[in-house]
């Protein structure tokens, strides 16, 4: 195999733990970086819709998620191609640099420490140092010398209280000999709005721009952007033929508004690049499937908040009826509860639904429903056969209250125990809780 063509360096901007600041940091350096006039190529380690778009907006570039549990190196390879043409590539973590799951999957066990050591792109740590001074240092030695072979480029002190506590801080550090980057005070205009499953998404929030460009100017004044991206390196990956994700249908009408927002972007690329055509709609426009289509696919999003307006579209949902009354309809969380028959709220109260399958799902009695999916299909769903093993991610708050259908599948979580969401099938339709991220390889 021959090596893939140079690739700008990069760096995975990680941290111990969730709620360190790394996404502020992040989108702050993109901002920065933008503003210096560099071309700069987000990603996103792991399985996550929200945190990409926020990129997006802040890069001027489509973010790109990498898993290493879900994808093969191949895959991950392909998708790194998405940088030609960069001048750096700075790659978001998930959770804490090393958490994952207890198997390994296609690649690794999807830490953001696994993708550094494919990728070459050494770690900036982004640490939490309120409530602590010199003991940092030791925070920053043990995830230096947690993972051999693991390159720790240095440091962002975050939430720093005061130029003494910073000067402290920068002691121990010195010490240890870890490099620090620079420190950031707390700034709470530039913290952004959260919801139950994450960030309030980016095109809900009407400050973003100010946010951005505040972050940007927050990053230059306190960070060194000259030794950060001195630090960007990158390993390059062997060329090899990746496998794509079929397309569910030729012409594709594809959900996509406020309620209906969470599809990958390198499933929609799999499907343009293999000649599908996507038919966007809005569901809360009162927008039905074109019946140009041969078939539908309702992704994920918060269909929850919107349970109201979406049972009043009295059009949307009897078009969707006629539609599946002779093609295929596809749902994802989201878009799965949106083709049962009822959605009960947070307060309890019943919404109506499509009513192509049975089930009737709750937000009445909040749950967490969250980890990796291997699903091996029991009959066969738009563009896949019945055989074929998914790879996935789950994650919501509701629960089903009944489930009439046909299980889809035989679902497994990452270490091989059953799950008991199994998605369900009535006719031309289908849906699953789980998110498509990819088919298993192994």
């Amino acid at each position: 195999m021959s090596a893939a063509a140079p690739l700008p360096g990069g760096l995975i901007i990680s941290a111990p733990a969730s709620g360190t600041g790394k996404t502020t940091v992040t989108l702050g350096l993109l901002a920065a970086f933008r503003a210096q006039g560099l071309v700069v190529q987000p990603f996103k380690s792991g399985p996550d819709y929200i945190d990409p778009a926020f990129h997006s907006a802040a890069s001027g570039r489509a973010s790109v998620n990498l898993d290493t549990w879900a994808m093969p190196v191949p895959r991950i390879a392909a998708l790194m191609q998405a940088a030609q043409g960069a001048d750096l590539v700075l790659a978001e973590g998930s959770m804490g640099l090393f958490d994952g799951v207890a198997a390994k999957g296609e690649t690794g066990i999807g830490a953001s420490a696994d993708l550094s050591g494919l990728t070459g792109w050494p770690v900036v740590l982004v640490l939490d140092v309120s409530g602590q001074a010199q003991s940092a240092a030791a925070v920053a030695l043990g995830f230096a010398a947690m993972r051999p072979g693991l390159r720790l480029a240095g440091v962002v002190l975050n939430r720093v209280a005061s130029p003494r506590h910073e000067a402290l801080v920068r002691d121990g550090m010195a010490q240890a000999g870890i490099t620090v980057f620079g420190a950031l005070p707390r700034k709470a205009s530039i913290e952004l709005p959260e919801r139950h499953l994450g960030l309030v998404q980016a095109q809900e929030n009407p400050d973003l721009a100010r946010i951005l460009t505040e972050a940007g100017t927050f990053v230059a004044e306190h960070l060194d952007l000259a030794a950060l991206r001195a630090a960007a390196q990158a390993t390059p990956l062997p060329e090899a033929p990746a496998r794509r994700s079929p397309p569910p249908g030729q012409r594709i009408a594809l959900a996509r508004d406020a309620a209906f927002s969470f599809v990958y972007p390198h499933l929609l690329a799999d499907w343009h690049d293999q000649g599908a055509e996507i038919l966007p709609f809005s569901p809360l426009a009162d927008q039905g499937p074109t019946d140009h289509a041969d078939c539908c696919w309702l992704p994920g999003g918060y269909p929850e908040l919107h349970a109201g307006a979406l049972s009043a579209a009295t059009r949307f949902r009897s078009t969707l009826a006629r539609f599946a009354e002779t093609r295929p309809v596809h749902g994802e969380c989201g878009g799965y509860m949106a083709m049962g028959a009822a959605l009960i709220d947070a307060a309890g109260t019943a919404h109506e639904m499509a009513g192509l399958l049975g089930h009737v799902t709750s937000y009445a009695k909040r749950r967490m429903h969250l980890g990796y999916r291997l699903a091996t299909l029991r009959a066969a769903m738009p563009g896949l056969p019945a055989g074929s093993r998914l790879r996935g991610h789950e994650f919501h708050y509701s629960t089903i209250v009944t489930q009439p259908d046909m299980a889809l599948a035989d679902v497994v979580d990452a270490t091989g125990t059953p799950v008991a969401e199994t998605g369900s099938r009535r006719g031309h339709a289908s849906g699953t809780y789980f998110h498509l991220i990819g088919q298993a390889s192994t």
